[in-house]
């Protein structure tokens, strides 16, 4: 009896466009690949990598989560989001503060190794330099992992209802490295990085009102 699975082909071909970005990328390290919704109060995100999150025996293993939603997007896409993720595993690496703002607002220093590894990115007001594309020429050198990964999307998770929420102009309370905190809307956090003349770092967001 032959057996037809999903998700078998779609994480074998994760795997191995991440060891394509691999090849080309020395300090990109091995990752746990998991699938899961990307909704989130933030909204949706396609990818997320997330830092020593698995234990293999005495060693930590760093995490790669890909959104379900964002399969539908096709195989370039996907790649795209796999290699932002990876300028992020190369952040760590490479000990780069790369995000703040609780790891949601992606500074210049993304912005630099995104463009290292081939990516084209567009600054969103409230995130940073985060928009990916992937241009031609990067889509041609991972012409065999878009191909595969084209291949083995043949499922999508679908949008849950009302799971995305919207933006609103509540309160944030935010806090620098020294300690001091603020309280500001958030229509005014998101319009960019808020720099203390003290300790001279980004104030992030402690905790949302209401």
């Amino acid at each position: 009896m032959t057996t037809t699975t999903i998700t078998v082909p779609l994480v074998a071909a994760i795997e191995e466009a991440w060891a394509a970005i691999q090849d080309r990328h020395e300090d990109v390290p091995e990752v746990v690949v998991t699938l899961a919704s990307g909704n989130g109060r933030g909204g949706m995100a396609y990818g997320h990598f997330a830092a020593s999150r698995w234990a293999r025996g005495d060693a930590l293993v760093h995490e790669l989560l890909v959104g379900g939603e964002g399969l539908q997007r096709g195989g370039r896409a996907v790649l795209g989001t796999l290699i932002h993720e990876a300028a992020h595993a190369a952040a760590e690496a490479r000990g780069i503060k790369d995000t703040s703002r609780q790891g949601r607002f992606h500074n210049t220093r993304f912005k630099a190794i995104g463009e290292e590894f081939g990516l084209t990115l567009t600054k969103d007001p409230s995130i940073g330099w985060s928009i990916t594309d992937v241009p031609d020429a990067t889509a041609d050198s991972y012409r065999h992992a878009i191909d595969a990964l084209d291949a083995a999307i043949v499922a999508y998770r679908l949008t849950d209802i009302g799971a995305v929420s919207k933006k609103t102009n509540s309160g944030v309370v935010a806090v620098c490295e020294c300690g001091r905190k603020l309280r500001v809307s958030r229509s005014t956090f998101e319009v960019g990085p808020i720099v203390c003349g003290v300790c001279n770092a980004e104030f992030e967001a402690e905790d949302d009102e209401g």
